[in-house]
């Protein structure tokens, strides 16, 4: 990211579509996922998670305003078919369609320090990340689109790797890539402080232990953005402290990563490695740790 200015915007094409459509569109999400789908308003997503009924992450999403009787979930390509086909599970008799639009809706994320001055887009659903202001907008488009519309606003192409690296800085997971499936805690991976997660809304699956998890304080691990000095070590690699396991490596770019990592052994101070590579936590200042 270094040196980069302006409005600059990439294609996300690991990132997907799935449409929630009828009239009991809000009320079937809002008994499913972790966020407040009643928050859902044009240009403003909530950022949410489906839990397992044991409080673990299945699938993270944006909850999208599509227009009409619509909303859009922006969530993993790869595990939107199967995403779609577990809501559809769900439905029983709300009235509800669920489909997944992925071949023909695609994803951008524009970033940048002049993001507030992109004027709106006809046609796509815009809203700015509900995560972190640093992380830019997200744009929702028909599949072709995105860089026309885009170019035509001053936004300049850039690469994954660049808004990957503005990612990582900040400490922010992006799905399977970073949480466990059926195993990760919302709470060791930031929804809490990264507005994903409503605490005073209804019941959802999951929301038990979610709930027991902050009450009690029970959060020993988090993951944070840590720098490499070295070789960046593969997604999974051990990471150890005195030759004792303390955490492991997620997704990185270059030298920069997200780990899984003790809070203890953060806050020692003392050397970490994985494999051959220094690796060096850094808290940001969006985390709150006990």
């Amino acid at each position: 990211m270094s040196g980069m200015s302006g409005t600059n915007f990439t294609l996300l094409p690991h990132r997907g579509v799935i449409a929630v459509s009828g009239a009991d569109r809000i009320a079937f999400l809002q008994g499913l996922i972790s966020n407040d789908t009643t928050k859902v308003a044009p240009g403003q997503a909530v950022w949410a998670a489906l839990l397992t009924p044991q409080g673990r992450f299945l699938n993270d999403m944006f909850v999208v305003d599509g227009g009409g009787d619509t909303l859009l979930l922006e969530t993993e390509r790869e595990r939107a078919p199967a995403l779609a086909r577990k809501l559809g599970l769900y439905k029983l008799r709300s009235k509800v369609t669920v489909e997944d639009r992925s071949a023909t809706m695609e994803v951008a994320a524009v970033f940048g320090d002049e993001v507030e001055k992109i004027p709106p887009i006809d046609g796509a659903a815009v809203f700015a990340d509900p995560r972190l202001a640093a992380l830019g907008l997200r744009v929702l488009a028909p599949v072709g689109r995105s860089t026309e519309l885009l170019a035509a606003r001053g936004a300049a192409a850039a690469s994954i790797e660049d808004y990957d690296a503005l990612r990582l800085s900040l400490g922010v997971p992006d799905g399977s890539r970073d949480l466990v499936v059926e195993k990760a805690l919302l709470l060791e991976n930031g929804f809490d402080e990264l507005n994903g997660v409503d605490w005073h809304k209804g019941c959802y699956m999951g929301q038990e232990l979610t709930a027991r998890t902050k009450y009690r304080a029970l959060i020993k691990k988090r993951l944070f953005p840590v720098r490499i000095e070295g070789a960046l070590p593969m997604p999974g690699t051990a990471i150890n402290r005195n030759g004792l396991e303390v955490g492991e490596v997620r997704s990185g770019v270059g030298q920069r990563a997200l780990a899984l990592l003790q809070t203890e052994a953060v806050r020692s101070g003392d050397a970490l490695v994985a494999d051959a590579a220094r690796v060096i936590p850094e808290i940001p200042d969006w985390m709150r740790l006990p």
